[in-house]
């Protein structure tokens, strides 16, 4: 498992911190399988999983986080036009 992984994004007015662990999950030839868990912080608190695909754990936390922020995103758009 990769050390806790922790990263901010700016969206416009939006700001989410968020955390990242990897998992190894079966290594391949040129790309593994990674089992990426990201929790966010308040306001922001959700907890997703994602299986990805990369070359290292640093690139698959990369992508779990902006996968994220990507959903996190598109449940504040929806919030904001309710």
């Amino acid at each position: 498992m990769k050390a806790l992984l922790r990263s901010r994004y700016t969206r416009g007015e939006a700001m989410i911190f968020a955390n990242a662990t990897v998992d190894l999950v079966s290594e391949g030839t040129g790309l593994n399988t990674f089992k990426v868990e990201v929790w966010g912080k308040e306001p922001h608190d959700y907890v997703r999983t994602y299986e990805i695909m990369a070359k290292d754990e640093d690139a698959a936390a990369r992508e779990g986080l902006d996968v994220f922020v990507e959903e996190i995103m598109d449940l504040i758009s929806k919030e904001t036009k309710q």
